[in-house]
């Protein structure tokens, strides 16, 4: 978990009578969350937009590139980033995590989070016919780089019946 909990604000393009979503209601969408979406900064300024698997592991959110993807590229240039979540409808949540993604070195924390990835993503990474089969050892062994996410602020958007904008940030570390 991340060095305390976030302060959580309801925002002011909330609609009236809406409630802040808790903390924990993010970090279940978080984990359920199948696809994410990460936007970097390309060296020339323009924005970079990818789909990716992501997860919730060793307190902040991991994501796994190849160490030439123009991600990772983008990423050794400038660390900012933005991980996006949610539903493709006009109900539920989506939420946003800006922040700065640096490497995971410590082999033992990539092994961690390789469980972790492997718990959440199942056979597709653990079953020989699966997508992205093999990928947790890729980790483990840095032939893949994993990320982590140092979190500057995060959002939750609360879609209909009531919209909510959520705003939270987390303690000074």
């Amino acid at each position: 978990m991340l060095d305390g909990e976030p302060n959580v604000l309801l925002g002011p393009f909330s609609a009236p009578g809406a409630r802040a979503t808790p903390w924990a209601s993010a970090l279940a969408v978080l984990a359920e969350a199948e696809v994410f979406w990460l936007s970097t900064v390309r060296p020339d300024g323009r924005p970079h937009v990818t789909p990716l698997l992501a997860a919730w592991s060793l307190g902040r959110m991991c994501f796994t590139t190849g160490h030439q993807e123009r991600k990772a590229r983008n990423l050794e240039r400038n660390p900012r980033c933005v991980l996006t979540t949610g539903t493709n409808a006009l109900t539920g949540v989506d939420v946003v995590i800006e922040g700065s993604a640096y490497p995971v070195e410590e082999r033992s924390e990539r092994e961690v989070a390789a469980t972790d990835f492997e718990r959440k993503y199942g056979p597709h990474l653990t079953s020989p016919e699966g997508t992205w089969y093999g990928l947790g050892e890729a980790v483990i062994g840095g032939d893949v780089r994993l990320y982590r996410i140092e979190p500057a602020v995060g959002f939750a958007f609360g879609k209909l019946p009531t919209s909510s904008e959520t705003r939270y940030t987390w303690p000074s570390r």
